[in-house]
């Protein structure tokens, strides 16, 4: 024991040059532009598609064209990231520890020290705060209260409840249900139970589907990834995507098929035409589900050409039955 501890006396003040050494250097070489890039990173921006998703009652209700909806609309994109990056701050810092021990999310710039710990939480409490004020000051009581309880669950997730079984599925769908929501909130849109009930199995698809992928991924070893997959079996997760996927197409399908005295008016009834659209794009994107692939759902939508083609084709045909052509 002696001479362990006299190599680690020795070693030490060797391990905390070095250390220094490592800091100095990363202040050298990053300087000021380090830490705003390691910010930037950690606001993880190639997660902003998804709140582009705020265009979405007011594409299905028509209600896009006009200077009022799209600064709406901007700004409402513009709250939820920063309320989203709020969270990812709070989330790395509090999981900086754990992080370094990972293969992969120790080079997140909190767990590799680019970031400092009370930088991040400092920082996300401060645009966890801002996002709801601007929006009470700059949209409307609605929307500020939805980002509210937005920060408030996601927050709770990043504490508790991701560490729930099933809660955890559902609090990051809810996440997806309040994005498509919000944008019709700000623009006084009445949110059917059709467009609820659609997007919110849709997003229980994608979720489930990508929580079945890292676990068919990681195999026996998932708990390094996420401590609940192993609490999870691949096969209940198949099970939830599956029937989400089923829910979201049968939820639009009666969408579509609803009457609403404008169904036929234009040259052809688009609407109904868009189920066929839907309903291929849903059977693709459970090809890479089914394979273990839809581990990033933002790669599989912008990447994958078809599917691409598809939702093109769907939003021409839902577009031209919204315009009554």
């Amino acid at each position: 024991m002696d001479e362990g501890c006299d190599r680690r006396l020795l070693t030490a003040p060797h391990a905390r040059g070095r250390a220094l050494g490592e800091g100095e250097r990363a202040l050298g070489e990053g300087g000021r532009g380090g830490l705003l890039a390691g910010l930037l990173r950690t606001a993880r921006p190639r997660q902003w598609v998804k709140n582009v998703l705020v265009v979405a009652a007011p594409a299905a209700a028509g209600r896009l064209l006009s200077w009022h909806a799209a600064g709406q609309l901007a700004l409402v994109f513009g709250l939820f990231t920063v309320c989203a990056a709020a969270v990812y701050l709070v989330n790395d810092a509090r999981d900086a520890d754990a992080d370094r021990a990972h293969p992969v999310k120790r080079h997140r710039p909190v767990a590799a020290g680019q970031v400092p710990v009370p930088l991040a939480y400092g920082l996300g409490g401060v645009l966890a705060a801002s996002g709801p004020a601007l929006a009470l000051r700059l949209s409307t009581p609605a929307v500020a209260a939805l980002l509210a309880a937005y920060v408030a669950l996601q927050l709770a997730y990043c504490v508790r409840l991701k560490h729930v079984l099933v809660v955890d599925l559902a609090v990051v769908s809810t996440g997806f249900l309040m994005r498509a929501g919000a944008g019709g909130l700000a623009l006084g849109i009445p949110l059917s139970r059709w467009f609820l009930i659609t997007t919110g199995f849709g997003a229980l698809f994608m979720v489930a589907a990508k929580r079945y992928s890292e676990a068919v991924q990681m195999g026996g070893d998932a708990g390094a990834t996420r401590a609940l997959l192993t609490a999870y079996t691949a096969g209940y997760l198949r099970f939830v995507w599956q029937l989400a996927a089923g829910a979201a197409v049968l939820g639009y399908c009666l969408w579509a098929l609803e009457g609403d005295g404008h169904a036929y008016a234009g040259v052809l009834p688009w609407r109904q035409l868009s189920v066929v659209a839907f309903v291929l794009a849903v059977l693709r994107y459970a090809v890479f589900a089914d394979r273990g692939a839809a581990g990033e759902p933002e790669k599989v939508v912008l990447g994958d050409r078809a599917l691409a083609v598809i939702g093109v084709v769907w939003a021409v045909m839902y577009g031209l039955a919204v315009a009554r052509w």
